[in-house]
Order: C-alpha cells, then sequence, then structure tokens
C-alpha cells in the first residue's frame, strides 16, 4: 500500500513511525514533512493547505491511500478535493471538520445527539459575553469558535482576563464566542476511529495544557502527555463510544455529513459522568505520541478500512504491555512567541535506547543561507520543538525514562514542564 501523510508536526512524526514499521506499507511518503519524517518517508515541498497541490500530489504518486494529520487541511477542504481524484483519504470533509471549524456548531450536533456536555451560549458582541459570563459564574470559560491551534480557550477567575480573550477572538475577520459552564473533574482524551458508520475507540490518554508546572500560565498546544490512566473508570472507552462518539457519528450522517476519520473527544470527568468539553477533527497532539507508542495493532489497514466504510470489519485492536510519557520540549518564548533558529544538541546521546522515543514538531535542518550554521544541523524551527516519549512497565519508569532522555539534549532558552505524569 502506498501511502501518503499529510503534515508536519510531532503528532505526524508518531503516525510516519508507526506506518513506516507496518508491512503493508510498501511506499511512504509525507507532505510536507519534517527532519524526523524524513528519515522514515520520502518527503515533498507542497503546500499542506492546498486542496490542488495535496491531490495533484496524491495522483501523480498513485497512492492507495491519504491520511490527513492537522486540523487546517481538514477545514480547508483538502480531504474533499483527494476524494474528488477517487483516492480514500482518512480525514474528514470540510463539511464534517466544522466539529472542530466551530465550537457553535458542536454544541448543535451534540444537543441534538443528546451528547453530555456542558451548557454553552454563543455571543456576537461584548455585551453578549459579558452577560454569558454572569450567568455562568467563576470560573469563566471564553473559547474562540474557529480554529486557534489549541490556544483559543481561556478558563479564568479574573473576569478582566475573561473579556479581554473576548475582545482579541472578536478582533479576527467574523469573530465569535463561545461562553460555557465550568466543568469541575480530570480531563481526558480519547481517540475514536470511525468511518461514518462504526467507531473503534483507543485507549485514553491525559495532556497538560498549561505552559509551567503545577498548571500555570498560559494556555498551549500540549506540553505533554501519558497513557494509560490507571485512575479512570474502567469502563470509560465504552461509556465514551456509547454516549458520546456513537451518537456523534450518527448525527452527522443523519445531517448528510458523514464524519471518517478521528473524532477527538475532550472530556471532563464530571462527578456526573463525562462531559464534553470539545470535539477535534484529528489526532490530538501531544496525547497521540503516547497512545501510539503503546499501539501493538499495523494502523494502515484500520485507516484504510475506515477510509473505505468497513471499519467494523476490523479485529480488536491489540496494545503493548507498558506505560508512556510524553514530555515537549518547546522554544524559548513559547506560547506568546518563538526564538530563533538555534541548534539543538544530544539527540545522538538517547538515538539507541529502545525506551525513548524524540519525535520532531519544530525543527529543520541548517540554514543553507549561513555560513554559521552547518548544513546537517537540526535548528529549532517554531514553538514546540519536541516531543520525548518514554516508555516503561509503570508511568514512573516511563517517566523516569521520558525525562532522563530531555535532560540529554540541549536547546538555548528551551522549556519544557517538570510535572507530566507526575506521582501517577
Amino acid at each position: 500500500m502506498k501511502i501518503l501523510l499529510v503534515g508536519a508536526g510531532a503528532r505526524e512524526h508518531a503516525l510516519a513511525t508507526s506506518l513506516s514499521t507496518d508491512p503493508t506499507v510498501s511506499e511512504l511518503h509525507a507532505a510536507p514533512g519534517n527532519p524526523g519524517i524524513a528519515k522514515l518517508a520520502t518527503q515533498h515541498d507542497v503546500d499542506a493547505n492546498s486542496p490542488q497541490e495535496v491531490s495533484q500530489l496524491a495522483l501523480d504518486l498513485g497512492v492507495d491511500l491519504v491520511i490527513i494529520g492537522p486540523e487546517a487541511p481538514l477545514v480547508a477542504g483538502v480531504g474533499d478535493a483527494v476524494r474528488n481524484c477517487g483516492i480514500p483519504v482518512f480525514g474528514p470533509s470540510k463539511a464534517a471538520a466544522e466539529l472542530e471549524g466551530s465550537k457553535a456548531f458542536a454544541k448543535d450536533v451534540m444537543a441534538a445527539a443528546n451528547v453530555p456536555t456542558g451548557q454553552a451560549r454563543v455571543c456576537l458582541t461584548i455585551a453578549d459575553v459579558e452577560a454569558a459570563i454572569a450567568e455562568f459564574g467563576a470560573p469563566y470559560v471564553v473559547k474562540d469558535d474557529g480554529l486557534a491551534a489549541g490556544k483559543g480557550v481561556v478558563v479564568t477567575n479574573d473576569r478582566d482576563e475573561a473579556l479581554n480573550h473576548a475582545v482579541k477572538c472578536f478582533s479576527k475577520p467574523g469573530g465569535r464566542i463561545v461562553v460555557e459552564e465550568f466543568l469541575d473533574g480530570p480531563e481526558v482524551s480519547v481517540f475514536c476511529l470511525t468511518d461514518g458508520g462504526s467507531v473503534i475507540a483507543l485507549e485514553p490518554a491525559q495532556d497538560f495544557k498549561r505552559a509551567y508546572d503545577g498548571d500555570e500560565g498560559p494556555n498551549t498546544g500540549g506540553m505533554g502527555a501519558y497513557s494509560p490512566l490507571p485512575w479512570a473508570p474502567t469502563d470509560l472507552v465504552d461509556t465514551v463510544v456509547e454516549q458520546v462518539a456513537q451518537p456523534t457519528v450518527d448525527e452527522m450522517r443523519r445531517r448528510g455529513k458523514p464524519f471518517v476519520g478521528v473524532l477527538y473527544c475532550g472530556l471532563a470527568l464530571t462527578s456526573k459522568g463525562p462531559r464534553v468539553i470539545e470535539f477535534n477533527a484529528r489526532f490530538g497532539d501531544p496525547e497521540t505520541q503516547a497512545v501510539l507508542a503503546r499501539l501493538e495493532t499495523p494502523l494502515a489497514k484500520v485507516f484504510h478500512a475506515a477510509a473505505r466504510g468497513t471499519i467494523d470489519r476490523v479485529p480488536p485492536l491489540q496494545w503493548r504491555e507498558v506505560c508512556a510519557v510524553n514530555v515537549v520540549i518547546a522554544s524559548e518564548g513559547y506560547p506568546v512567541s518563538a526564538s530563533g533558529r538555534r541548534e539543538i544538541l544530544g539527540l545522538e546521546t538517547v538515538a539507541g535506547r529502545a525506551d525513548v522515543q524524540v519525535l520532531h514538531a519544530g525543527t529543520c535542518l541548517g540554514d543553507p543561507d549561513s555560513s554559521d550554521v552547518p548544513l546537517e544541523a537540526l535548528l529549532c524551527n517554531g514553538g514546540r520543538v519536541l516531543s520525548v516519549i518514554g516508555t516503561g512497565a509503570s508511568l514512573s519508569a516511563a517517566r523516569d525514562a521520558a525525562y532522563e532522555a530531555v535532560d540529554a539534549i540541549t536547546l538555548e532558552g528551551s522549556h519544557h514542564r517538570r510535572d507530566i505524569a507526575a506521582g501517577m
């Protein structure tokens, strides 16, 4: 099977790692990829958000399956363009990806499907926001309705901070806000693979959104994650499929917008049971890196079955008897800004460890226009730079492996959290 993987982050590096070991995959291509993915796949310099460029590349390569990693290409309609060429796609259509592209739309779908979630108000003016936060009270949950790379949500007890976030969101063209009641309880992520009819859930994970230890600092795209969750209810996955994923998939099909790909269910485990905080239309980063480090079943056939509408024929997924902890190394200034291109050192010291994976996100190779940087040098080129995943027989052992590797890697000015999976 020839596969084209669309994306350039650590999530896509995790997917490429799994696909590259799948005996059914004869060729693996990536668009555009990154220096880590380059060791596993043939890379192509195309715009991942361009339906025309990606679909033409898929045709030129003669691939059997296109897997779309990030949310932006999905919302841009890349999946539709590839499907129109007759090529199976693992990833929702532009219409179905509105589940992530609009939080107001997702709330409407959940209401119709009787999916448990928090109350919400869609706001078009600051006056609407003020009324909504007065109704729900603190902590205030204020969300940008559209895509925001995981950083569009503010949860705060500070009314001024909530309103300032709303003003920033309204400043964007077509900006609107969703204000929600606060859902108390630990947050978990469950990825559900679907062909638009049937659903297969992966093992749950928990991620860490805030920039600094103790859940301090601004929201980020995610600073780390771990799996499994020893404290979660044993029937959590079954409950999520029955009460959340399957009703949502059924409602999307009823609306003529069948959802094919990954339905990411972000949940709060409240005293009344799981409640949906958000849906995403793709694998989450950094949770994917931890979950896939534990998955034994090769992915290609599963993704192809989802794309072809036959996921109900896939045998039960097999899992490795290991735990996984992912620690994200971020560049100086993240998430407010990203530092310039600085060299990353020390990867060779952890390269041979069977209990460590280092996955690339915001990296690039040396600048050909600079005589000061060797072409083969690995540089940071973004906010979240590397995902460092440790595995072990326990979460404690996996955590030790991850942090030993993190401590061996040097990037000037970088930062990471020291409390990922602490005390688990």
